[in-house]
């Protein structure tokens, strides 16, 4: 018999992708949501599953389903969601079903505030790189890959991004609590998601958690230059092997980044100290699947970076542009200095988008300080309509322009102006850092790349 699958919000960027990983397995899979956008609406066309009328239909819900999967964007009063509680069905979480499937497998899981989609996909680019087979779950698109989910019967390992956000609207639990892994990460541990948790001890209370959840006998690869990283870990009473790991060496000559290894430099392709840490968090977990550092060194140069993690989106004559996914602070200064060190004598011009529910709350500005200090000159940009639709209070340019700090610093709160100041700049000698988990107001992205493109 063939098992039947009802996604609620099957357009979220994590739940379509499950869809479509599904379907391809042969479960018979349905879904509903009230608005999908690309690229989940492309690529649930293009499986076939994309739901023939937007809005939630509780008659889509019934007795045959095996398994009703609860999306981040459903609200506990969803229709569909009260009629599968009406029946007594099985409701799961995203990775309440991703346990599910995978309690068979040797799961690892990779979690941190930061750096967990480039540690994943690292880890994913030197495996397909020898051939390694293995399942996995992650939270960007990568180059080559087709869905961000791939999930068999037959393979021993499946690899998780692991969020600490909560797992749905009527399961409290960080996601990656589900995961129970064996072998772990942590990247690092800066607080971010302010809206489910208010103060940082709550924050890091589920990164202790999280460190419990491993299997017994099970191994922990953690961050020791991250003091609270290296708190919990030692702190930890779980009779785990806890391994850590400290920025990789490196070089950097003539805008290359180089890894120093006792056979010489290898040339990579991404660069940042962030991303130095990262690779080291990777090797290890590599090397614990049975790929030897000699071979990860072999393969690590052509890894190109996950999509809108320090993503090279153009270059000119003396120009670049890099979009990158950094909203917390911790994640925009490391990415500004970054690419500042990396391009030393050019000018960077780093462009900020408030996004985010942490973003956008007045109490949670002040942790910007600073942050973009490594910039020569910074734009930040917020649109006081998406304060209205997150029900926050308003932002005033003084308090931003206050709590970055910034010498050559300017706001905009019109996308409009943005994009027509962009669009029209002179970018000779220039790098252009696009920071943001957002859009920026439905940026004109080819408009840019032209305009950029002739410096």
């Amino acid at each position: 018999m063939v098992e039947r699958v009802h996604f609620i919000a099957i357009g979220g960027s994590a739940m379509h992708s499950l869809a479509i990983a599904l379907s391809r397995k042969g479960k018979t899979v349905s879904g509903s949501d009230d608005t999908i956008f690309d690229p989940s609406l492309s690529k649930l066309k293009a499986s076939g599953l994309l739901p023939e009328q937007m809005g939630w239909f509780p008659e889509k819900i019934t007795t045959d389903l095996s398994a009703v999967i609860l999306g981040m964007h459903a609200k506990k009063d969803n229709p569909e969601l009260l009629r599968a509680q009406e029946l007594g069905l099985k409701i799961y979480s995203y990775p309440e079903y991703l346990y599910h499937i995978n309690q068979e497998k040797t799961r690892i899981v990779i979690a941190g505030s930061h750096g967990k989609t480039t540690i994943t996909a690292m880890i994913l680019h030197v495996l397909h790189y020898h051939q390694v087979p293995i399942d996995y779950m992650i939270g960007a698109a990568l180059e080559g890959y087709e869905n961000a989910v791939y999930l068999t019967k037959n393979n021993d390992f499946v690899l998780l991004e692991g969020d600490e956000y909560l797992s749905s609207a009527i399961d409290s639990r960080s996601k990656f609590l589900w995961y129970e892994p064996h072998l772990a990460v942590i990247s690092g541990i800066a607080r971010d998601h302010v809206n489910v948790f208010p103060t940082d001890a709550s924050y890091v209370e589920q990164f202790e958690k999280f460190i419990a959840s491993i299997q017994p006998g099970g191994v922990l690869i953690y961050n020791s230059e991250d003091p609270v990283v290296s708190r919990l870990a030692l702190a930890s009473q779980n009779t785990i092997k806890k391994t850590s790991y400290t920025t990789a060496q490196h070089t950097i000559q003539a805008g290359v980044t180089y890894l120093q290894t006792d056979e010489g430099g290898v040339p990579l392709s991404v660069f940042g100290e962030h991303n130095m840490s990262n690779l080291s968090a990777a090797l290890w977990i590599c090397q614990l699947v049975g790929v030897s550092e000699e071979a990860f060194m072999e393969a690590i140069p052509s890894f190109r970076g996950a999509s809108k993690r320090l993503e090279r989106l153009a270059k000119g004559k003396s120009s670049w542009l890099f979009k990158d996914f950094a909203h917390a602070p911790s994640k925009v200064q490391a990415t500004t200095a970054a690419v500042k060190k990396q391009f030393e004598s050019k000018k960077v011009l780093a462009c900020l988008e408030l996004h985010t529910y942490s973003s956008l709350n007045p109490e949670f500005i002040p942790a910007y300080q600073n942050t973009m200090d490594a910039a020569d000159e910074a734009f930040i940009f917020y649109d006081p309509a998406a304060l209205k639709i997150k029900n926050r209070p308003d932002l005033s340019v003084e308090s931003i322009e206050a709590a970055f700090q910034h010498p050559n610093l300017k706001v905009f709160t019109q996308p409009e102006a943005l994009h027509q100041q962009l669009q029209s700049m002179d970018y000779q000698d220039t790098v252009l850092l696009m920071m943001s988990s957002g859009n920026y107001g439905i940026m004109d992205w080819e408009a840019l790349i032209r305009q950029l493109t002739l410096f």
